[in-house]
């Protein structure tokens, strides 16, 4: 098949979006398939990517409690429409296909024949623009020739809005790049108990809550806490505590980290932490955690709900409550036996959602909307470089 990828969120910006785009296309041209990523342009220069299209500029824009990737620029359907008729694709498929700009121009766009799919990856109770806007949001998604969401959480949100049957594809995990025995982040393995998170610093991600529980977990440890925070966000500065509010546990703020460093860091740790309050509809980080075998601690929300069995692979807890984070952190650090049922449980779990699987499911989607079996595609004449 020849497929072409519309997305706003790519590298080299971080985030769930972003991996799930990066990594079902390298799986599809392991597969055979041409595949092409339609994106927006993070800075000045124009530089030849394989496999990649990149049109307009990045902006941000605060939406859903945090802050998203819009694409600006004068002639984006022009362009669109452009790349479709030189392209030729079989399958588009545009990720968050009702948010402004580029996926909800492509589902607007001309597509020279191509059959569109729209996969869904919000949550939330609610969304002001979509409510808004129903009479287009409606009118622009019957033109999805299918559609799918990444969690049940993703789908019940868009089906508020344009009821419909989607279909459940979820994220996925990199377990080879996600595994037991990675070799920590030099100088980080020595004594402290250390407690990660991974993510944007946004407040919905809930990390006031997890500085609140500090003090409490280091008051129940008897070794010296120490809280790693990896990711970067507008809030970070309102959202670091003062040292005084600790009660003598480190907090370690390194930013955002190269892809080939994080692993590393989720190896340095002794126990992951996922304390957002809402609106996730799933948790890429908690898989990633679990892969490396790692115990976790994470929000009782229904996207995490979708990744996390409590007291099996890891330990749920209510949102926005610093006590239970803090008492299920100190179960898990005080019960070895504990932690190695967790850890086999996690990892376990890892393994059914690695990329190839889950691309399995996406390539046997596509096939059936173009309504052809494998042995019928054709595939490209020679390998696509990734």
């Amino acid at each position: 098949m020849k497929i072409g990828i519309v997305t706003q969120s790519y590298y080299p910006k971080p985030g769930g979006v972003t991996e799930v785009v990066h990594h079902t296309a390298t799986e599809l041209k392991k597969l055979g398939h041409d595949v092409t990523i339609i994106t927006t342009r993070y800075d000045g220069r124009r530089i030849k990517e394989p496999g990649i299209i990149r049109i307009g500029r990045n902006i941000l824009f605060p939406c859903n409690g945090a802050w998203t990737n819009v694409t600006a620029g004068w002639r984006l359907r022009h362009q669109l429409e452009e790349i479709f008729r030189r392209e030729k694709f079989d399958i588009i498929q545009t990720h968050c296909p009702l948010v402004p700009t580029l996926p909800a121009l492509t589902i607007v766009s001309d597509l020279s024949g191509a059959k569109l799919v729209g996969t869904f990856h919000a949550a939330a109770e609610k969304n002001g623009l979509y409510a808004i806007l129903r009479p287009l949001v409606e009118w622009g998604a019957q033109h999805l020739d299918h559609r799918i969401a990444v969690s049940e959480p993703a789908r019940k949100f868009v089906e508020k809005y344009f009821p419909g049957k989607y279909e459940i594809i979820p994220n996925g995990i990199d377990s080879e790049r996600f595994h037991p025995g990675i070799a920590p982040v030099e100088g980080l393995r020595d004594g402290k108990l250390n407690i990660l998170f991974v993510g944007r610093m946004d407040r919905r991600k809930g990390l006031p809550h997890l500085f609140k529980a500090l003090p409490l977990i280091q008051r129940a440890i008897p070794r010296l806490v120490r809280l790693i925070l990896v990711g970067e966000g507008g809030l970070r500065r309102k959202v670091m505590p003062r040292p005084i509010s600790l009660g003598g546990a480190e907090i370690m703020a390194v930013g955002r980290v190269d892809a080939e460093l994080l692993p590393r860091y989720y190896a340095s740790a002794d126990i992951f932490c996922a304390p957002a309050t809402g609106r996730e509809s799933f948790g890429i980080v908690l898989l990633e955690a679990m892969a490396t075998g790692i115990p976790l601690v994470a929000s009782d929300i229904p996207g995490f709900r979708q990744v996390v069995t409590s007291g099996k692979d890891g330990i749920l807890v209510a949102p926005g409550s610093p006590e239970e984070i803090a008492d299920a952190v100190t179960r898990i650090a005080s019960d070895p036996a504990m932690t190695a049922r967790m850890t086999a449980a996690g990892r376990e779990k890892a393994l059914t959602f690695d990329w190839s699987s889950v691309t399995a499911t996406l390539e046997k989607s596509f096939r059936k909307i173009l309504g052809v079996e494998k042995e019928q595609l054709p595939g490209p004449s020679k390998p696509v470089e990734t």
